[in-house]
């Protein structure tokens, strides 16, 4: 084999674009159609040094950003377009890709970006690329797998072009906004990308390890686009040569990475020296079988094992759910599945069908109040089509779909619904004459299912399998019957089986007894997946001995931390939201419950007391847990939020009685001028408004003078200043500058990517804050 096997990309394109006379600030897409000329050079010049694929200049081309140069987002992509075929012409089997990046905005529940809009965002972009006669589309540069799957479902749902998906990953080996590996693996393979894999951040030898857990997840095209190493802020230069650069990208192909190309700092000397050290590159075969499972954003549920799914959102037989779904209380519903989390519990079954409720707009609902307070993957749980695919739209990873059975006409309906979101689905062994006596016909229908899952492009391991369990007090002899279909499906048919475990007792005193033998019985037939009720400590302690017993548990690990003090402390016993205290439901993004506690210790304390005694100190063990890496940058914003609610009851409280608003004091943040980058400002800003400072948010492109006037005439002593690209650095710089000539008295903090703390120093910053949780620090540091 030689280097047709793999597909060189290019490198990067604002830098270039700025290299040949770009104002700092001005976007980049803009020269679409104002010089064309000077783009089409850029990229021709990729095209000579190897490159397969040029990125057309599209990648901030969309509504948001294009509104304040005076050009459609069809102009911009239409003459992205034009720049780069004028680039390829004369060049055989080039390609050209509508290159498309974040909105800029963050999506909910961290952001006011729904979804919807966000995906017509996407929309209007494909669009416009497939009539102007791009060849695929590549997704790049992405930090939210919320974001990146309405870009996949816009990209795929208006087009009929190859779609390829890269996300931005940091050393830690999981994007700024949390998203791990194992999600975006499981997720971007099931909504049916043709390849994905990294670009920027990263240099080409920090991504490797990254590129080699990948492999382990899909069997897709890998695609490795890195930065030419680390930039120095000081200069803007990027600390690796071309030759360094292809040396280590040489090494990606034997993980299996066969897509391969360049991004910040990189130039057509990089794409060159990569074209020659990959001249006889193999890239390594794909993963048989790679890994298996279901996944939200940030944690991933593998099938290799006995997984339990929590049942307890689910309104049958509980008239205080009931009551709640008709009230539309989402909060109540969202602790359910909090306790479930807390008991152990490794995936959530989500049940919200009520006569009369309108199904499809509660599920849609609770799959992202869900999302936004618990890790966990989610099992969507209804007869309705229709609400299956409100939950499976709006959801964040990769679900499973309970359920199918054996009739054509549920098939027909439900597994291209699967298909489509890339979900797992149980599959029933009932169909039309209904639930077979003896366990040869349920293996029967467990066969039928499979076969048309398989038809679908649904694939053997998305597909599980639920014998039913019936009542043992109504038909005792069932119980053998469905042991016995358990293994015939594990053994004959090699799929994973589920068992709705509980239905065994009903009806019976003593119902745990019946339940945990009959859930160790089925463990050992093949259960993978039992859906139980994880409160039950004896039903939870029954799987934790199965784990180990059975192997699954290596060393007894987990079984030894969960018994390790007494037997009476093994299981952890999920509180109720009249147990929980105002620091846990602040830890865990509980708006409502946050604001009735806060309600509560009012009742005990003055305003203040709250503030200082209970909010702030519980933020602050959020904070300690995201520096330590326990939780990440989702949880940090939820929990923020949540201490909102409390803050909000507080400022009500005051200002009912006529006193001055609550506020830890006044706080600039501003996007230098020249920098359009503004999601990790909003960040911080989200988190100091939660912590109790007042923030005047300047936005982006702030000239200096207008940072000036602003901190002199609201009295601000603290100012936040971000540069998320390496050439605005010097914009803070005379940020910084100004303020220090103006005279005011003020202390300045200064963040992002390209930053460092000793540059900072350089600048003559007093603060830097590597994250939204150090700005805070400084904020009390400076205000108290």
């Amino acid at each position: 084999m030689d280097r047709s096997d793999i597909i060189l990309l290019d490198g990067a394109m604002g830098t270039m674009l700025q290299a040949e006379g770009l104002p700092v600030g001005q976007m980049p897409e803009l020269w679409n159609v104002t010089q064309p000329e000077t783009v089409s050079a850029v990229q021709r010049r990729y095209v000579e040094a190897g490159s397969d694929v040029i990125y057309t200049n599209t990648f901030g081309a969309n509504r948001y950003k294009a509104a304040g140069c005076g050009r459609s987002v069809k102009e911009l992509v239409a003459g992205g377009v034009r720049c780069a075929r004028a680039a390829a012409a004369g060049f055989d089997g080039v390609r050209v890709a509508l290159d498309i990046g974040p909105t800029g905005r963050l999506l909910q529940p961290l952001g006011d970006l729904g979804f919807d809009e966000a995906y017509d965002v996407f929309r209007e972009i494909v669009a416009a690329g497939v009539e102007a006669g791009a060849d695929l589309i590549v997704i790049e540069t992405m930090s939210d797998l919320a974001e990146m799957r309405a870009a996949v479902l816009a990209a795929k749902e208006n087009s009929a072009l190859p779609v390829w998906a890269t996300m931005t990953f940091e050393a830690t080996g999981r994007t700024f906004l949390g998203v791990t590996v194992g999600a975006m693996a499981l997720t971007l393979t099931g909504l049916g990308v043709d390849a994905l894999g990294f670009n920027c951040s990263l240099g080409p030898k920090e991504l490797l390890p990254l590129v080699e857990e990948l492999r382990t997840w899909t069997s897709l095209p890998l695609i490795v686009k890195p930065n030419a190493g680390l930039p120095d802020p000081a200069t803007g230069e990027y600390n690796i040569t071309p030759a360094e650069f292809a040396a280590a990208l040489s090494k990606a192909p034997a993980l299996g990475a066969a897509i391969l190309g360049g991004c910040c700092g990189t130039t057509p000397d990089f794409i060159r020296a990569a074209a020659d050290a990959l001249a006889s590159a193999c890239p390594a075969q794909p993963a048989e079988r790679p890994r298996s499972g279901v996944c939200g954003a940030s944690v991933c549920t593998a099938f290799d094992g006995v997984r339990v799914i929590g049942e307890r959102i689910n309104p049958t037989g509980k008239k205080r759910f009931q009551q709640a779904l008709r009230e539309g209380d989402i909060d109540y519903i969202v602790l359910r599945g909090v306790e479930q989390q807390d008991a152990g519990a490794d995936i959530l079954d989500v049940n919200v069908g009520l006569p009369g409720l309108d199904e499809p707009a509660m599920m849609r609902r609770t799959v992202t109040a869900l999302q936004a307070a618990v890790d966990l993957p989610l099992q969507i749980d209804s007869s309705d089509p229709k609400a299956i695919e409100a939950g499976l739209r709006v959801y964040c990873g990769k679900a499973i779909v309970n359920s199918v059975n054996g009739k054509k006409e549920v098939l027909d309906a439900v597994l291209p619904l699967c298909k489509k979101y890339g979900a797992a689905v149980v599959g029933l062994c009932m169909d039309e004459n209904g639930i077979p006596q003896d366990w040869r016909g349920r293996v029967a229908i467990a066969k039928r299912i499979l076969d048309a899952a398989l038809a679908c492009g649904i694939p053997k391991e998305d597909v599980l399998i639920d014998c039913l369990t019936l009542t043992v007090s109504a038909q005792q002899e069932q119980a053998a019957e469905t042991l016995r279909a358990v293994r015939a499906v594990k053994e004959e048919l090699g799929l994973r089986t589920v068992l709705g475990v509980s239905n065994i007792s009903f009806g019976l005193p003593a119902r745990e007894n019946i339940t945990v033998s009959f859930l160790s019985q089925a463990m050992y037939a093949g259960l993978d997946l039992p859906i139980v009720n994880p409160n039950q400590s004896a039903v939870m302690d029954a799987v934790a001995a199965f784990r180990v017993l059975s192997g699954q548990d290596r060393d007894s690990e987990d079984y030894i931390r969960r018994f390790a003090a007494t037997a009476a402390e093994a299981a952890p016993v999920a509180k109720s939201g009249a147990e929980m205290s105002l620091g846990e439901a602040i830890m865990r993004g509980l708006g409502q419950e946050t604001a009735a506690l806060t309600a509560k210790a009012l009742a005990e304390m003055d305003e203040l007391a709250v503030v200082d005694r209970l909010l702030i100190p519980a933020l602050d063990r959020v904070g300690d847990r995201y520096e330590k890496g326990e939780i990440f940058l989702p949880q940090l914003m939820k929990a923020a939020s949540a201490a909102c609610a409390g803050f909000e009851v507080i400022k009500t409280r005051i200002a009912r009685r006529g006193g001055a608003s609550v506020s830890k004091g006044k706080i600039i943040l501003a996007t230098v001028r020249g920098d359009i980058h503004d999601i990790g400002k909003n960040i911080v800003r989200v988190v100091l408004e939660n912590y109790g400072y007042t923030v005047i948010d300047l936005g982006r492109d702030v000239p200096p003078e207008t940072v000036v006037e602003t901190a002199k005439r609201e009295n601000v002593r603290l100012v936040g200043l971000s540069a998320l690209m390496t050439t605005t650095v010097t914009s803070m710089a005379e940020t910084i500058a100004a303020l220090r000539k103006s005279g005011h008295d003020c202390k300045i903090m200064v963040g992002g990517a390209v930053l460092t703390e000793d540059y900072a120093a350089q600048i003559g910053a007093d603060y830097y804050a590597k994250d939204a949780k150090q700005s805070a620090d400084i904020a009390k540091r400076v205000l108290g």
